[in-house]
């Protein structure tokens, strides 16, 4: 049975077998400010979510990842649909989702609804990457 539960602390060590890029003090902040999500299949934890507020007013969804056995069978849209429908109820018009241009990510998004905005080029020396494609969402 899929569930979708806020992250608490307990979770830290779960947590960072799927998510090697969030820093131990902002791991802290999505715990309090319920903005990390920790996605179960028959109460196992299979896979994370989080996002920040992009101009402060606008849901942006930082990561979303399941374990690898759990990829490409549904979690990751169930995840999505629950996400989207808690940023609803918290009175957001609108979503947003963000994915390298070599990354396939762009594909499951479209499939949800979401459209390119816009992108950003970062080619400063030790910080190079490919392209970030923007996309938004009005729920």
């Amino acid at each position: 049975m899929f569930d979708i539960r806020f992250v608490e602390s307990s979770d830290k060590e779960f947590w960072y077998t799927l998510d090697k890029h969030l820093p131990d003090k902002e791991f802290e902040k999505k715990v309090r400010d319920k903005m990390g999500y920790v996605i179960l299949q028959d109460e196992k934890p299979i896979g994370v979510l989080r996002y920040n507020l992009f101009w402060d007013n606008t849901p942006f969804l930082t990561l979303i990842f399941m374990d690898w056995p759990y990829q490409k069978k549904g979690f990751g849209l169930k995840a999505m649909d629950s996400w989207e429908e808690e940023m609803k109820k918290l009175g957001y018009g609108m979503t947003m989702v963000s994915t390298q241009v070599d990354e396939g990510a762009q594909h499951f998004y479209r499939k949800l609804g979401y459209k390119d905005c816009g992108c950003l080029v970062v080619d400063i020396p030790n910080y190079e990457q490919p392209m970030e494609m923007f996309m938004v969402k009005q729920l």
